[in-house]
């Protein structure tokens, strides 16, 4: 018999979270950088330790874990708490916190593929990698060029809340979270 483990409910969790965001963030532009900072603040942190423990998961049944889910579990927790208790400077902490947040996010997923493939299969491989390269370009265009950033941020990071929100739901459905 197989039973669904809780980091597939995770992944569903996060990837409907992720595109009620990324929609929200379309619906509302002038007001996602004001209003919506707290909602990215809390989705920070539950991201961070959602990654912190797959690390750890991966730790205990493997002998060891992808440090960069470690590390990018660490840096989203901290990014949600400083926005989290800053929300005034959240608008600008956004344009240079997000950037970043894509990139280790898309290595994070990069380094994975391999798990992915094995897994989950080859079309949902491609549609990680495809995904995860859009959002490394996302968050190096964002990073390298902050004012254009800060006037087209909210659709940006709408465009990729919806995409990796999709990525994480085909995770939760694919199987990739099931036992024997």
């Amino acid at each position: 018999m197989k039973r669904r483990s809780a980091l597939g409910w995770g992944e569903l969790v996060i990837g409907i979270a992720l595109i009620l965001l990324g929609i929200l963030t379309f619906a509302r532009p002038a007001g996602a950088l004001t209003g919506i900072v707290f909602v990215y603040g809390i989705f920070a942190v539950i991201t961070g330790i959602v990654d912190i423990a797959f690390y750890i998961k991966m730790e205990r049944h493997t002998g060891f874990g992808p440090a960069i889910s470690l590390v990018t579990g660490i840096l989203s927790v901290l990014a949600g708490i400083l926005l989290l208790l800053n929300p005034g400077a959240g608008g600008w902490a956004l344009v240079f916190l997000f950037p970043i947040w894509f990139i280790a996010h898309c290595i994070s997923r990069l380094s994975h593929l391999t798990i992915v493939r094995l897994t989950a299969g080859t079309g949902y491989y491609y549609f990680t990698m495809i995904a995860n390269i859009l959002g490394l370009v996302l968050g190096f265009m964002m990073l390298f060029r902050p004012l254009l950033s800060f006037f087209s941020v909210t659709y940006l990071i709408g465009f990729y809340l919806i995409l990796m929100g999709i990525d994480h739901i085909v995770v939760a459905v694919s199987g990739t979270g099931l036992r024997r």
